[in-house]
């Protein structure tokens, strides 16, 4: 069976525009909750500026009830953003699950004679996983990482624009790193879905087949056609690791 890939547009349009009052309010408490966060470091600037200086107390009781008052609404825009976006994603996929399976279901005899049980189980219950970066923690990320960028660019160009010019060197050098790293990444995953759908599909059959393996003592072959594969799925990590491995070393580096 061909697979058919999906474009970004066609992901929005099916996915996120049915469920798109949900998802602006979702985006609206990120931006609240973003904002919360800047509080406490802009406080400092205050702090040792104006109240250490002066000993002016009463400023630092109201200073300390405003950022005590940000870490609380943090904590409760963190709480409904939880019950907002990542419990809807979850409800998602298990929406997604069972019209994965009722289409399987609808598909000739013939697909199933070519395919492995256990490997349409495996790929039914974790394809659909990918739904919550559209709609739960890799869309609060994805915001909220957004946000903290043009608020801290902004605020860096105020103090000193000569300095935070100069941060873009090793910065344009991570991201071309990064898309270099995330070129190798995404296959690697997505060929890890295929192996571990496969190695688990196999091991399935062979415990629910168990007698007849036995009856053709056919141990030996069934140990060796799993070894292979474990074995491709540890060459799929190790790519995988040695990719992410060297974008967070580069990053380490060139951020410090």
């Amino acid at each position: 069976m061909a697979e058919k890939k999906v474009s970004i547009l066609k992901a929005f349009r099916t996915i996120i525009w049915p469920r798109r009052n949900l998802v602006f309010l979702g985006l609206l408490l990120i931006v609240i909750n973003k904002g919360a966060s800047f509080v406490a470091p802009v406080s400092l600037r205050y702090f040792l500026d104006d109240i250490v200086p002066n000993k002016n107390y009463d400023f630092l009781k109201v200073l300390v009830f405003v950022v005590v008052l940000s870490f609380l609404v943090q904590a409760v825009m963190s709480f409904l953003l939880t019950k907002v976006l990542s419990i809807q994603a979850q409800y998602m996929i298990s929406e997604l699950r069972a019209q994965v399976q009722k289409q399987v279901l609808s598909l000739p005899i013939r697909f199933f004679d070519n395919t492995k049980s256990g490997a349409l189980v495996s790929r039914i219950m974790s394809d659909v996983e990918g739904v919550r970066n559209l709609i739960g923690t890799g869309l609060v990320q994805l915001v909220g990482g957004t946000i903290t960028a043009i608020v801290s660019l902004i605020l860096l160009l105020r103090i000193s624009p000569g300095m935070t010019l100069l941060t873009f060197i090793p910065l344009v050098v991570f991201a071309i790193i990064a898309l270099k790293a995330f070129k190798i990444i995404r296959p690697v995953f997505r060929e890890r879905g295929k192996i571990n759908a496969e190695v688990k599909g196999r091991l399935t059959e062979t415990l629910g087949g168990i007698r007849v393996i036995k009856g053709f003592n056919a141990e030996e072959q069934e140990a060796q056609v799993f070894e292979n594969g474990v074995e491709r799925l540890y060459k799929n990590v190790k790519k995988s690791l040695t990719a992410t491995a060297v974008m967070t070393s580069s990053s380490s580096f060139l951020l410090g």
